[in-house]
């Protein structure tokens, strides 16, 4: 028996890197690669706690978390390699080298024309324990960041046997990929993106439409069309672009400050593939620089390989324009994954390329791009493709979207509402938008038809309305958010999470695929099938964990430890909040700029627990922390502020929501308090402690009774169903003192949907009795 991290044969070494991951290379030349790749960048860790025992043909790797045994000198395979992983639980999992049955998937390169679902590759988690991540075709990386042909190893794995610690299991990808970058604020705000050939007057006057509809907005995206698109026949196609139309736009640098001046951020879409041709307005600069024959108009070929190429690429044609206004840029790759190298992805150059180019230049960098495999998280963002219009396409993209963080993907900005074809269904867009407000980025989106357009104002009244709020509520999420994003690029722990990366041996976590947690604080599962004609009301299967859980927006409260259908009308999704909960807000989103910090933080605060939230908000490199703080034993409330408070507004103030069915007596220094009766809130008002401030909330806690009878007469008369009989279920629901005998009635009712959702108001009135 032996300890030691590196165990190297002839034609095999494998390395323990902890003790639950391992890499494992087979060479036929015995020569291996240490230098980082297109997806490992870093393999150091702590010291590993393995033993290992060998023979002249077998080896064993024996850890606290796992026993590895291999025929040596063999290729890896099914027959010469398996595993046995253990579980905290202390089950034990026998594994073979290869087996994926039980891989919890990860995510895909594009849903360009998906309607509905599509596969999904790999991801790192499994039910079972183990999973292998291959490496053995990706490129290596030398001192110059360049890639570079590897070396040997015609097999290059990584073993996760982490069984159900999904946590570890991502943090350790992310030191051995590296870190998920911190993206700018503004880019968590909502997004206006559509295939349009607007004009500069025409796009200004639409950002001021949205100003007047109190619509906040954060990133403007240019879609094609800000660039030439009609050329000459001998030029090809219009689709490579990168001089401005001036028809439209006769002063590019104008309309570009005149969209800062209103306080969003700017990128231009651009698809490379073709080039530099000789109609740009920067092909004399490129030409000079690469020696091209400018009376021939001979082109710049796009090709990434080419060092001087890639020089011009970026400093001839995309800087100047960076200088001009464009803040980031859409890279909107489509032709496939050959380059001039045989196994190098053009899109895998674009994305390293590109986003080296921006850490150089900025302190935020920031691209939109497609996936291009495993590491694909360290050029944040991704643009998931152009789908179908249809409720299918709508019910896989929450899937699709948490299950990426599987391999470590966390920042999927999709076509919210659809890109294309589909049909009109004004029902789907709000549903798709309520979406598009808790997933990772809110781009709305859509084609050059002329009736897919997304701008709120132009559904009927009451889908409208609707939509604004929405619109208006993600903007008073970006406290919420950036914190949430801190939290991915220092700790690994992304925005949206799979319900079983919390309760992983709890069956019903996996089952619920659409649901998922948003942040630290809530649980969210969106509406994505049509809703029911009699009732009005959507529906969702919601997974509850053990505890008990308060709806964000109906202020009801739920027992856990069982999945219930949620009922929804078109204005609400279930998001709930565990006791204890805290949420901060932007109390006033519509007046804050998204590249600023609000005035006034909203703090939804939730009774039944002790727990703690820490508010990060940073400008450049300085950083302050607000944290919050509740004690449900004592009752007391303390909020202080650390760090660089002078990047904090002068006027800043606090506002509490306590959710309470009664009153709290409140008592602190400077605070005003008032209790809504209606909305059953205790709202407290302070001004921003210099250091600390404390308050006493005598009677801060849930009802152990709630009263469901004015949900149920709500859905009663909303119902399409006839009146004598919402009288006589009225009367009798009225009368009847046992809740028992009331579940009997509901049950009666001559509609499966409308029993469904009566019993879903029963629910949250459980502990009547």
């Amino acid at each position: 028996m032996m300890t030691k991290s590196i165990i190297q044969g002839e034609q095999y070494r494998i390395t323990i890197l902890t003790n639950q991951l391992i890499r494992m290379e087979y060479s036929q030349t015995g020569q291996f690669e240490d230098r980082p790749t297109q997806t490992v960048l870093n393999r150091t860790f702590g010291t590993p706690t393995a033993t290992i025992s060998e023979t002249e043909t077998q080896l064993e790797i024996h850890t606290p978390n796992f026993d590895l045994f291999y025929e040596k000198e063999k290729e890896f395979n099914e027959y010469t390699v398996s595993m046995d992983v253990r579980f905290a639980t202390g089950y034990t999992h026998h594994w073979r080298f290869g087996d994926t049955e039980w891989n919890l998937k990860g995510t895909t390169r594009t849903l360009d024309g998906a309607d509905g679902e599509i596969p999904l590759e790999d991801g790192i988690m499994s039910r079972n324990g183990v999973t292998i991540m291959d490496d053995s075709t990706t490129f290596a990386i030398d001192e110059m960041k360049q890639p570079v042909k590897r070396l040997g190893s015609e097999t290059d794995c990584y073993l996760f046997a982490y069984g159900h610690d999904y946590f570890q299991a991502l943090k350790d990808f992310y030191q051995l990929t590296g870190q998920t970058p911190l993206l700018p604020r503004y880019a968590l705000g909502n997004w206006w993106s559509r295939y349009w050939k607007y004009t500069e007057d025409s796009y200004l006057e639409l950002i001021e439409q949205f100003k007047e509809e109190a619509v906040p907005l954060s990133v403007s995206v240019i879609d094609m069309d800000w660039h030439l698109t009609e050329v000459p026949e001998r030029f090809g196609n219009g689709w490579t672009g990168y001089t401005w139309d001036k028809k439209l736009f006769p002063n590019p640098t104008r309309f570009m400050q005149a969209i800062h001046d209103r306080g969003l951020a700017i990128t231009l879409n651009v698809h490379p593939a073709d080039g530099i041709r000789a109609f740009e307005e920067a092909y004399p600069r490129v030409a000079k620089r690469l020696h091209l024959d400018q009376e021939a108009e001979e082109p710049a070929r796009f090709d990434l390989n080419d060092e001087n190429f890639r020089i011009s690429y970026f400093e001839d044609v995309h800087h100047p324009m960076e200088e001009d206004g464009v803040d980031f840029w859409w890279i909107d790759w489509q032709q496939g994954t050959k380059s001039e190298v045989a196994g190098l992805d053009p899109l895998w150059q674009l994305n390293h390329y590109h986003f080296l180019d921006q850490v150089e230049r900025k302190h935020d960098p920031l691209i939109l791009s497609r996936y291009a495999g495993p590491g694909s998280h360290r050029y944040p963002l991704g643009f998931s493709g152009d789908t179908i219009i249809s409720w299918e396409s709508l019910d896989f993209q929450p899937y699709m979207t948490v299950t990426a963080s599987n391999i470590g993907y966390s920042w999927w900005s999709h076509d919210i509402g659809g890109h294309m074809l589909g049909y009109k269904d004004e029902e789907l867009s709000l549903r798709w938008l309520q979406f598009g407000v808790f997933s990772p980025i809110n781009r709305l989106h859509s084609s050059s038809s002329a009736f897919t357009s997304k701008e709120p104002w132009t559904y009927e009244p009451t889908i409208a309305g609707i939509m604004k709020d929405y619109l208006r509520f993600r903007h008073a999420l970006l406290p919420y958010l950036y914190t949430a994003n801190v939290k991915t690029h220092e700790n690994g722990e992304p925005l949206m999470q799979p319900m079983y990366y919390r309760y992983p041996e709890v069956d019903a976590s996996y089952r619920t695929r659409n649901q998922y947690f948003f942040g630290s604080e809530l649980l969210v599962a969106p509406i994505t099938q049509a809703m029911d004609r009699q009732t009005e009301l959507g529906k969702v299967a919601v997974f509850l964990p053990v505890g008990d859980w308060f709806d964000f927006f109906r202020n009801c409260r739920y027992e856990g430890n069982t999945t219930i259908t949620m009922y929804r009308w078109l204005n609400d999704i279930p998001v709930l909040a565990k006791v204890g909960a805290i949420v901060p807000l932007d109390a006033h989103p519509e007046q804050t700029k998204a590249n600023e910090l609000p005035t006034t933080i909203r703090w939804e605060i939730f009774p039944g627990s002790s727990n703690q939230y820490e508010l990060i908000e940073d400008e450049g490199n300085q950083r302050c922390v607000t944290r919050v703080r509740l004690d449900n034993e004592t009752k007391k409330l303390v909020i202080e502020i650390e760090g660089s408070k002078d990047i904090l507004p002068n006027e800043r103030q606090h506002e509490f929501h306590l959710r309470v069915t009664d009153e709290v007596q409140v008592s602190g220094d400077n605070l005003s308090s008032m209790y809504d009766a209606q909305l059953k809130e205790q709202i407290i008002l302070i001004n921003q402690p210099e250091e600390q401030h404390m308050l006493t909330l005598s009677g801060f806690a849930y009802s152990k009774t709630q009263t469901s009878e004015q949900a149920v007469f709500d859905i009663l008369k909303r119902a399409n169903i006839e009146n004598e009989l919402k009288d006589q279920l009225w009367d009798r629901y009225r009368n009847e003192s046992s809740k028992k005998k009331r579940f009997n009635l509901l049950s009666q009712v001559p509609s499966r949907e409308l029993s469904q959702a009566l019993f879903e108001c029963e629910y949250t009135d459980q502990r009547a009795e």
